[in-house]
């Protein structure tokens, strides 16, 4: 059996942790595809990264050693424990316990000028905080039921990542990638925004414990200008969704509604 996949075991059993499959909870434990993903991010010293997902922190301690200031997001609480003793020899991590999709990824960003562990969104004034660096790249490795609302989340925030390098199911990362006459209405939400590839394959034996199936990298790159020119996103989704409503119906007659 691989070391990574013991050691991750091991850390697991010594801190009592069960995973919950109600969250996805399956942890990427290959090294090879762990700095798959750490490269796909081209992270430099001054970059400050958001990693959403951290699980016990085999992916963020490889992500601390490449970035300025890793901001770790865990939705479980009970994780905590784990994630703290994995990333302590890392100063520039700040953990924050929460839902990604009730927080806004400038707040987080700004949490590095408080890098207590783990870090808070209570009581901190938006007022009082420092945004020293706008500029940050998301790393994350999302579950499925998740993925389309956490993609929308990062790509409508007031200041956009630089950067999102995710791991997703690969069905869901050829839907994405997806070109006419095959796209979808997700392909089209994120298509909109940014530029989308698959940068490599990850099997589902590279995880522990393996999922059903496999799952991909998948790089976004907002454009600094959008493809096209909306004078109304609202209105330009409405349309869209009526149009992808009725596949089976003619676009003129999905549209008449």
């Amino acid at each position: 059996m691989n070391s990574d996949v013991v050691h991750l075991g091991d850390l697991l059993r010594r801190h009592g942790l069960h995973l919950k499959k109600r969250l996805g909870q399956n942890f990427l434990a290959d090294p090879v595809h762990l700095d798959r993903i750490v490269a796909a991010a081209e992270l430099g010293l001054d970059d400050v990264v958001l990693e959403i997902g951290p699980g016990v922190g085999t992916l963020t301690a490889r992500l601390a050693r490449q970035a300025g200031q890793v901001i770790a997001v865990e939705l479980d609480a009970g994780l905590l424990p784990a994630l703290r003793e994995t990333l302590a020899p890392y100063p520039n991590v700040t953990i924050v316990q929460g839902d990604i999709l009730q927080l806004d990824p400038i707040q987080l960003v700004s949490l590095t000028a408080y890098p207590a562990q783990p870090a808070t969104l209570d009581g901190i004034d938006n007022s009082q905080l420092t945004i020293h660096n706008s500029k940050f790249k998301v790393v994350a490795n999302l579950p499925y039921y998740i993925t389309s609302a956490a993609i929308r989340h990062l790509l409508s925030a007031s200041v956009r990542p630089e950067l999102i390098v995710l791991t997703v199911q690969r069905e869901v990362a050829q839907r994405i990638i997806a070109k006419p006459p095959e796209m979808s209405l997700l392909a089209v939400s994120v298509q909109l925004f940014a530029q989308p590839e698959i940068v490599a394959r990850i099997p589902a034996g590279a995880f522990y414990p393996p999922p059903k199936v496999d799952s991909a990298i998948l790089r976004l790159r907002p454009w600094q200008h959008p493809p096209v020119d909306l004078p109304s996103e609202d209105h330009f989704f409405e349309v869209v969704r009526a149009g992808f409503g009725q596949r089976r119906k003619q676009l003129r007659n999905s549209l008449k509604s």
